[in-house]
């Protein structure tokens, strides 16, 4: 196969199934929604069979535990797919939103429409889930996409393409809206990052070493995070129950995931109280702790960490914990050490919650509330088609909102400019 040849058919054939699909109605896109969501749970047997071949391949490839565990499509891994492409399909349609049309001196009217970006180009590791994801959002904002899976999942990602194309043509759009790159060859990601001519964004989700390569090389827009060092800060006006369970939640429900806690910071002043109990919980999970000089004097199993520690996503049962003085000392770590990604704080003090609201730069920030929130199922997106640590053009969890953007329109009624 010729790679470029067949990448630059790809996107011929997205730029001109995006132009359709923008001007297809929101009846159209859902009625395509809820098709590929039937056709998903019609295939959900076929999609496990082809997923446990990749899950096969992983192993005898040597992936890592984290790896394997968000390449496989459980069952509830597979309603979850289903339940968000029916929540994508009962959001409202951003596309043609008019807002703040008002009148100017001069007796026209300006206001901002929102409009599809155009072809999303997506790149992404193991998750075969973010194919359905990514197909939703793209679909409902009016965009045609073109994903890049990781070679590891190729035969999920297959089985979920020809699930999406049934969706489509049932809906009467071109199948061509959403194309799965079907070669493994890495030189595609090399001609889809470059091709400014058929795809207006990049959006790539995977490893630190992936996204640093695509922002290095990509000669089109990129909306990316590079990693996930999520901080959870106890204050010592934390409510004791509600900082154990947070912190717990925050580490231990998942590890190989971007919103998972990385670092612990704790107040001193409630620091003897929390951290014991914390340790032995932690323990008992079988979670490494890597602590300050004064946390280690507090918990006698934790090993003493260095300052890489504090600049580490683990994405595995390890943890970093660090004991401030106070407020001033956690949000200066966290601005200092923080990828930018989620923080939360726990404490009872309405006044520090607020302040610690403004004062750290993150794109999701939380008051008595887990890090895995931060999630575009979780914020009502319907799913998200990634997170952005960039501050233009979209933040955070990036939705259908994120998938568009503005352009002014003016109402005149026969006006000249005097």
């Amino acid at each position: 196969m010729d790679v470029k040849q067949y990448m630059q058919q790809l996107g011929q054939q997205a730029r001109q199934a995006g132009r359709e699909i923008s001007k297809a109605d929101s009846g159209r896109k859902n009625l395509a929604l809820l098709k590929i969501a039937e056709a998903i749970a019609a295939g959900s047997a076929e999609l496990v069979e082809e997923n446990r071949q990749d899950l096969q391949s992983g192993q005898e490839n040597g992936l890592d535990a984290a790896s394997l565990d968000r390449l496989e499509l459980t069952s509830a891994r597979i309603e979850a797919m289903i339940e968000g492409l029916k929540q994508v399909a009962a959001l409202p349609d951003p596309v043609g939103e008019i807002s703040g049309l008002s009148y100017r001196p001069s007796g026209i009217q300006v206001g901002q429409m929102r409009v599809p970006l155009g072809v999303i180009g997506i790149i992404y590791e193991s998750r075969p889930n973010v194919t359905v994801d990514a197909a939703a959002l793209c679909l409902k904002a009016g965009n045609a996409c073109i994903l890049r899976g990781g070679s590891e999942s190729i035969h999920s990602n297959k089985a979920i393409a020809a699930c999406i194309v049934k969706g489509l043509l049932e809906a009467g759009l071109p199948e061509t809206a959403v194309q799965v790159v079907e070669t493994t060859d890495r030189a595609a990601v090399g001609e889809l990052i470059t091709m400014k001519d058929y795809v207006d964004v990049i959006v790539p989700r995977g490893g630190k070493s992936l996204i640093e390569r695509i922002s290095a090389e990509a000669s089109i827009p990129v909306i990316k995070h590079l990693d996930g060092i999520c901080h959870v800060y106890i204050d010592g006006k934390a409510d004791i129950d509600k900082a154990v369970s947070i912190a717990m939640n925050a580490k231990t429900h998942r590890y190989g995931v971007c919103n998972a806690m990385e670092t612990l910071l704790v107040a001193e002043s409630i620091a003897g109280q929390v951290l014991p109990i914390l340790a032995e919980k932690y323990t008992e999970k079988g979670v490494e702790l890597r602590g300050c000089l004064k946390t280690c004097s507090l918990v006698k199993n934790a090993i003493r960490a260095t300052e890489a520690d504090w600049h580490t996503e683990y994405l595995a049962p390890i943890l970093a914990i660090k004991i401030v003085t106070g407020m001033d000392d956690a949000i200066a770590h966290i601005n200092h050490y923080s990828s930018a990604h989620t923080e939360a704080i726990i404490t009872e003090d309405y006044t520090l919650a607020r302040r610690f609201l403004r004062e750290v730069d993150s794109s999701s920030v939380m008051v008595n509330a887990s890090t895995r929130f931060a999630d575009g199922f979780e914020y009502g997106l319907g799913a998200e088609i990634g997170i952005s640590t960039d501050k233009l053009h979209a933040r955070g969890p990036v939705g259908l909102h994120g998938l568009t953007s503005l352009k002014y329109i003016v109402l005149g009624d026969g006006h000249i400019r005097q």
